[in-house]
């Protein structure tokens, strides 16, 4: 299943890496920061405090940050 297979429902991730990560976390927060990321990679929005906000996520799960990259990115070809 790719990200545009998925019907588009905010409380639940669009990949499958973030699928992964967050079968594993029980924290609201960290889900929260989780999906702001990976909606943000999917339609990147202007802001500084955006910016802000997906860089310190990005800096945190430097892992998971390029495997939803990469999974957006194969799917928007």
């Amino acid at each position: 299943m790719t990200v545009r297979t998925i019907p588009y429902n905010p409380a639940m991730p669009c990949t499958v890496a973030l699928r992964r990560v967050l079968a594993k976390i029980r924290d609201h927060a960290s889900t929260a920061d989780l999906l702001f990321l990976e909606r943000w990679e999917i339609s990147p929005s202007p802001g500084a405090a955006t910016a802000l906000r997906v860089s310190q996520i990005r800096r945190a799960n430097p892992e998971l940050a390029a495997a939803i990259r990469a999974e957006v990115a194969a799917a928007g070809k």
